[in-house]
């Protein structure tokens, strides 16, 4: 059976035809008609020149898009837990580290130290053991106060002496006892969002607020879509009409009352999703920005793809590609599948990887 060649929409080609001349000879009413002769034939132009694009065997990926913001994650407060006036405070976008002063009381310093459990009681001679002791003793070790062996859970005279050797550096009374509200405890680095409190106020009440130290976009995700973020996969994200990728580092597991572009309630419930950037320079200096994540939902290898430019409607329905073969054009039907990125996947008969393709872009 001879298959039938598929008709197509748009790309018209251009003809010369014959055309007739008139002549008007003189003043007179004579008038003399000249036809171009019958014989000459009708001529088909050279074909305009056009852009194709190679027929490319790769990789494409369906992807799902949500709105996110550029910053340095959810903020926390930091409260004062030590009686006096608050004497000095940090700027606001500093970076804290461990061991270094937060800010101060009665012109003492009051550091950072790094750890997950907070200190829940004041540790001293006699105190029993625990979690606590050990964590203090890690913490005095990193500033450069030792002499207890490893830390552990015991509190000793060795961590009595570590204490006292560690207050006289920071001008404070040695006592060789830790108190509650001695240090600010953080996991780790901390960011200086915003100054609470003022110098000369109580110190006991909100001093600060701070976040993470590397900025990230965190994405208010559909929690019925939450399966398109998975810890450790990439995503990709524009900032400011700049595209780089993303490595995805938390998904949450609590959903919250959603909000729409209007910051109306949508009634869909929200999780937040942090994807931190592979290359940090795309935000350049912004602290905050709008944010576009895009996750992957699917992806299609080793298939065929082209421009969308280049699929044409076909009047039958359907449709097909221009094949380009040293300037000589036929159409081949094709099937679609996946749109990706400006590309498209398909497959017809006869199609193969470097053909090329007549496209509008």
């Amino acid at each position: 059976m001879t298959e039938s060649r598929p008709r197509r929409r748009g790309r018209a080609r251009w003809f010369i035809a014959a055309a007739v001349l008139v002549v008007v000879v003189g003043t007179g009413s004579a008038v003399i008609l000249t036809r171009v002769s019958s014989a000459t034939s009708v001529q088909e132009a050279a074909p305009p020149s056009v852009e194709t694009a190679e027929v490319a065997k790769t990789d494409l990926s369906e992807e799902e898009e949500a709105d996110g913001t550029l910053g340095y994650g959810e903020e926390s407060s930091v409260a004062g837990r030590k009686p006096g006036t608050v004497t000095s405070l940090p700027d606001a976008g500093a970076t804290l580290t461990r061991c270094k002063a937060v800010y101060g009381v009665d012109a003492k310093p009051v550091p950072l130290f790094y750890g997950t459990l907070p200190f829940y009681r004041d540790l001293a001679a006699g105190a029993a053991d625990g979690a606590d002791v050990k964590q203090l003793e890690e913490n005095l070790k990193a500033c450069g106060y030792g002499g207890f062996g490893t830390p552990d859970k015991k509190f000793t005279s060795a961590t009595a002496a570590a204490l006292k050797k560690w207050q006289k550096a920071l001008g404070l009374d040695q006592t060789g006892a830790f108190g509650q509200g001695d240090v600010v405890l953080a996991a780790g680095e901390l960011r200086v969002s915003a100054v609470s409190a003022k110098l000369g106020s109580p110190a006991q009440g909100e001093v600060l607020k701070t976040s993470g130290t590397v900025r990230s976009v965190q994405v208010k995700l559909d929690a019925a879509k939450q399966d398109l973020a998975q810890q450790g996969a990439k995503a990709s994200v524009t900032i400011n009409g700049k595209t780089s990728t993303g490595t995805i580092t938390d998904v949450g597991k609590s959903a919250v009352e959603g909000k729409d572009g209007a910051g109306q309630d949508d009634g869909k419930p929200k999780i937040t999703v942090t994807v931190q950037l592979d290359d940090p320079a795309v935000a350049g200096t912004l602290d905050s920005a709008p944010a576009t994540v895009r996750f992957t939902k699917d992806v299609h290898s080793g298939v065929l793809a082209v421009p969308v430019g280049a699929l044409l409607a076909l009047a039958e329905g359907g449709y097909a590609v221009e094949v380009d073969e040293n300037g000589k054009r036929r159409l081949v039907a094709v099937r679609t599948g996946l749109f990706s990125g400006g590309k498209v996947e398909v497959s017809g008969n006869g199609l193969t990887a470097g053909m090329r393709v007549v496209t509008t872009s």
